[in-house]
């Protein structure tokens, strides 16, 4: 068996032990410890009386168990559950994605019909949501590997990578009902579809990416970068005007599928809310120029905005938030230290050369049949002009190694051209984590962003900071631990 394939078995059988761990730390504490909240079993009828099933209202043949599932039912869990149960009923649950609900609905009315008279159509829908979420994270964890192959080219750094991926500090919601799993899964498999050449499906993945979390939208910004690199090669290497033209109208329709769920989502609740309301009654967002329904309630029910949650009693969520921002901010100087004129130019200098040799430009499949083909000895007197101009730029673009003790550091796969476009997603979602959101959220909403575990991946290794390889180690478990522990039993946690 090729060492890939057993790493990404070893992979796979970390993700399901990860699950299994942190499922049996959740048994365990909710055994010891009494929740601070009992309210999570409440389960008020629909507003709507074809909402739910029929079947909710008969007894269940083991009401235990099913009280016991119910009752892990908790935090934003509840909003997911109810939304599958009875549809979007109020304002505020427009502030959750409908790709989570959805698929727990359908499953708890196909897959797991047979199990309603047994524990409850309620609890058929928290189990629902917990298989879902549990499964989707073993698929992302292999995607998650498969991409770091593509990308970092380096099979252990990978596996490094993906291990820690497994027992990420944000752990305890890729276990429960949260849509961080799904968006995880469509988002690093979107992307590991794109590098592999097959772009339709990477664009289905990413759209549905966007419905399983606004964020999701941020993924179009892949399709962007590589849309503009072909374009500028087209225009400028290549001086084909019309070539440019095409490829940025393809990136451009390819760009907007992606944001289709968040506007079509918009719309459904505009319809919902707005439409054939009187005008008095009408809310105040209705009556924008652009009605957009989820920033309105985000800062009206949750006061997430910018800089409003600066405040002194707001420290202990600062502390909190700091191991996963300062692993973001050092992850992304590491890499501007190195690569400062690519990320002062946009990606457009320095190693543009570098990045259009690799997969940015060509999908995997093609630059690996090309480099692969026995045809290929002599492939350096038959390459286009421009192909050995840009060769020649990748040396003089690559960065220096003056210092022996930076050696390691300039030869690690993280510090490679290709890496741009997720350092640049990811500092967008850490400054819109730190500025913007509530900052204790920042674990889980930075926690499926790459780069954090492939610059983790590389401490591990450095002789120079090996340390904070033992540290990163340490700060996961700690997080495990607390987060099964006070999760749970509906105490606050990131």
């Amino acid at each position: 068996m090729p060492p890939s394939n057993s790493y990404e078995s070893l992979v796979l059988k970390s993700a399901l032990a990860s699950r299994f761990l942190l499922i049996t730390l959740i048994i365990l504490w909710r055994s010891l410890l009494d929740p601070y909240d009992t309210s999570a079993t409440l389960n008020p009828n629909c507003l709507s009386s074809t909402s739910s099933s029929s079947s909710a209202e008969k007894p269940a043949l083991w009401p235990s168990l099913g009280s016991a599932i119910e009752s892990n039912i908790v935090w934003d869990s509840v909003y997911y559950v109810r939304i599958a149960q009875c549809g979007y009923e109020y304002e505020q649950t427009y502030a959750f994605f409908p790709l989570l609900p959805f698929l727990i609905s359908v499953s708890s009315r196909t897959v797991l019909l047979p199990l309603v008279p047994v524990i409850g159509y309620r609890a058929v829908l928290g189990l629902s949501g917990y298989l879902i979420s549990n499964i989707a994270f073993v698929f992302a964890a292999v995607y998650f590997y498969r991409l770091s192959v593509i990308v970092l080219k380096d099979t252990k750094a990978s596996l490094r990578a993906s291990i820690l991926f497994c027992f990420n500090p944000a752990s305890i919601f890729y276990t429960s009902i949260y849509s961080e799993s799904l968006y995880a899964l469509f988002s690093i498999g979107g992307v590991y579809h794109w590098l592999s050449g097959a772009q339709s499906i990477a664009v289905l993945w990413l759209a549905f990416s966007g419905l399983a979390r606004s964020n999701g939208m941020l993924n179009a910004g892949y399709i962007c970068f590589h849309t503009m690199l072909r374009a500028y090669e087209a225009l400028i290497y290549k001086k084909r005007t019309s070539l440019a033209m095409q490829v940025l109208a393809v990136g451009i329709l390819r760009c907007l599928f992606i944001f289709v769920p968040f506007m079509s989502f918009q719309a459904f609740g505009y319809y919902n809310m707005c439409h054939g309301q009187h005008l008095d009654d009408i809310r105040p967002w209705c009556r924008g120029r652009i009605p957009t329904m989820y920033n309105y309630i985000q800062g009206h029910y949750w006061g997430v905005g910018f800089l409003k949650y600066f405040h002194l009693k707001q420290m202990p969520n600062f502390l909190l938030a700091s191991p996963i921002l300062t692993l973001t901010l050092c992850s992304i100087l590491t890499y501007g230290r190195t690569w400062y004129k690519l990320l002062f130019s946009l990606g457009f200098q320095a190693s543009l050369e570098e990045m259009s040799s690799e997969f940015l430009l060509q999908p995997v499949s093609f630059s690996r049949a090309k480099t692969c083909s026995p045809d290929n000895k002599s492939s350096n007197d038959k390459e286009p002009r421009y192909l050995r101009r840009r060769k020649q730029m990748i040396d003089r673009a690559k960065p220096s190694t003056q210092v022996k003790e930076n050696e390691l550091l300039d030869e690690s796969p993280y510090l490679s051209a290709s890496i741009f476009p997720f350092i640049v997603h990811l500092g967008f979602m850490g400054a819109t984590a730190f500025f913007v959101m509530h900052v204790q959220v920042a674990t889980r909403f930075l926690s499926a962003s790459a780069p954090l575990y492939w610059f983790a991946a590389y401490l591990m290794i450095s002789p120079s900071s090996r340390r904070w390889g033992y540290l990163i180690w340490a700060y996961c478990a700690a997080y495990i631990l607390l987060g099964s522990l006070l999760f749970p039993n509906f105490y606050p946690f990131t």
